[in-house]
This record gives C-alpha cells, structure tokens and sequence, in this order.
C-alpha cells in the first residue's frame, strides 16, 4: 500500500514538471556463499548469476521491497520473467524483482536442487539466494526488511526451503506448483515425489525448523496448484500447505477431536473458502488465519496442468487462461509486505 503510493506521487508528481519517469529495466549480477555448496555435486562453486528488474521510476533516494523469483526446469530467468509477466506488477507497485539463474554444471536441466540435503536443511543452494538477495538490497536499495521468496515448480521448492528455514529473512513465500521443504532425500526419490507426495514427513521438517528458529516467526504460504498437473502432483500442494500450518503452529491440525481424524494427504477445515466458475476453469481458495492476519492461502485451479496460470504461452510452462497467477502473487505480495 505504501510503496504503490509513493509510486503514483512521484508518476504524479513527474506529469506535473513534465518529466518522464526512467523506464523500468533489468540488470545482472551474481553472488555467493561459503555456505552454498552442495552435497550431491561438491565440485561445483557456490556461486549463481542473476537478473534483477529495477521498476520504473527506480531511485537512489528510497528503499524497495524484494520479490525473489526462481524459474523452474528448463527455464532461464528471462523466460519466466517474460511468461509471468513480472515487470508489470513491479511497475505498478514499486518492487525490485530478483531472478536467480542455475547452471547446468549444478544441474543438467536447470532445476533448482531443492532434494539436496544442504539446500534442504538451508544451506546450498538456499544460501547462495540469501547472497544474492543481500548483493541486491545493497547494490540497488532493497529493503531487507520486506523480502516475499517466491517460484515455480523446482524454484517454488527452493523458495519453500528458503521461507522454512530462513523464517526471519523473509515476509511470505508463493509456491506455484511446487514441493514441501525437505519432502525428498534424494534426486532419485524426487521423480518419485512429484507424482505421489513426500517420502518424508514433512510436518515433522517444520516443527524442527520452527525449533531451530532463533524466536517465534509466522511466513504466511500462498501456494497455487492445477488439478490436472501430472508434473508436481496435487498432494504435494497440500502437503506444503500442512507444512507451513505446522510451522505457524495453525490450531487447525489439531482441530479434530480424534487425532487420527484426519488423513495425511487431506486439508484441515479452512477458516474462509470461495469458490468461483467460469467457463474456462474452477478455482477454490481455501485460506487459514491467526489473529486475523494470513497464515496459508491454497488456491487449487481445475484443469490446470504444470504450467503457470494466466501467463504467456509463448514461454514454456505457462497457460493463458485466467485466473493470472501473477495478479495473485501480486496481492499475496502486498499483504505481507505492508
């Protein structure tokens, strides 16, 4: 709310005298950490590129909220910016969008290694983003008070162990089809999490992690899931919307007067449900709360397959049709950064 009025003040402002607000654009960078190397391939230096998006009108004079967003399989940085459409939510409100880039020497496909058992636990990878969200708030006037993590398929499992394990670093994390934290031990046992849930317990992963956490912390989850997805299985979105209920100890869990009441792979009873049809897809948004305040939105889109709702279809893994998932990031953004 704060940044989008300043953003129009100075618009406003710049109409007054006259004089165009300088254009958002991107620029490029990298950074590491000691931290980042990774147990499955230990050769490879803890080190990643990455684009940054300076929204228009960006000042020297004023500090912006972070969205990190991290690309999925086969995807580049520049692919998921230009899918999602990310420069326009960060115009209009005024944020600083990072884009860590993986390398094939760290990956053959470019995944982000979420089942690595250093980036799992917030080490490996996971360091190596917290680098690169520290080089930017330096070099182009973050505010590392306001960070949202955020990502696709194998980036939503990176910002997922991101938000997990480094909970007072960031505001909110946004999982699109992504995997709880620490859901597989392996790279072998990923491919079989992905079509059939964790082969972990990953509710167990956040009591521990909360345990770890130097003070109590609330990161609200939106995580957004397509029911025909034969990629990242559904159950695994509700297995990371469990995990973070866990890790905000959400009262919901235990709601159930027999403990065993509710079945592994099933929501507990939202706090508010909404339901809306159109003639292109079904979407429900099931949201949990805690003094009023947002601990987990789970928005389950029917039809969609693996691919980012409302993006562009020019780029892979995006599907035209609404609802936009970036319109939803945007309003998830907001209301933790504010």
């Amino acid at each position: 709310m704060i940044e989008r009025f300043f953003t129009r003040i100075r618009a406003f402002v710049a109409r007054l005298f006259r004089r165009k607000l300088a254009p958002g654009r991107f620029e490029s960078g990298s950074a590491g950490s000691w931290h980042g190397f990774l147990a499955g391939v230990p050769t490879v230096l803890p080190r990643r590129e990455y684009l940054v998006y300076l929204p228009r009108g960006h000042s020297r004079w004023r500090r912006y909220p972070v969205l990190v967003l991290c690309h999925g399989c086969r995807q580049s940085p520049e692919e998921i910016a230009a899918g999602t459409r990310i420069a326009e939510f960060a115009d209009a409100d005024g944020w600083l969008v990072l884009l860590p880039r993986q390398k094939q020497s760290a990956n053959a496909w470019n995944c982000w290694n979420w089942f690595d058992a250093r980036t799992a636990h917030g080490e490996g990878e996971c360091a190596i983003v917290l680098a690169q969200v520290d080089d930017v708030v330096k070099r182009w006037r973050g505010d590392s008070d306001r960070v949202v993590v955020a990502g696709m398929s194998a980036g939503g499992a990176l910002a997922a162990a991101l938000a997990l394990r480094h909970a007072a670093r960031v505001r909110g994390v946004f999982v699109h089809s992504g995997v709880a934290c620490g859901a597989a031990t392996t790279a072998i046992a990923a491919f079989g999490v992905m079509k059939h849930g964790p082969d972990t317990d990953v509710e167990a992963v956040a009591r521990d992690a909360r345990q770890a956490a130097p003070r109590a912390l609330r990161v609200p989850l939106c995580v957004v899931q397509g029911g025909s997805d034969d990629v990242v299985a559904p159950v695994n979105a509700v297995a990371l919307a469990r995990q973070f209920l866990r890790l905000n100890e959400h009262p919901a869990l235990s709601r159930a007067s027999d403990p065993g009441a509710l079945e592994a792979n099933a929501l507990p009873p939202p706090d508010v449900e909404m339901r809306e049809a159109s003639a292109d897809r079904s979407v429900i948004t099931r949201e949990w709360q805690m003094d009023s305040r947002l601990s987990v939105r789970y928005v389950s889109i029917g039809g969609l397959a693996h691919a980012w709702s409302g993006g562009d279809a020019a780029y892979a893994y995006n599907d035209p049709h609404p609802p936009p998932a970036t319109e939803i990031l945007a309003r998830f953004a907001r209301d933790v950064a504010d």
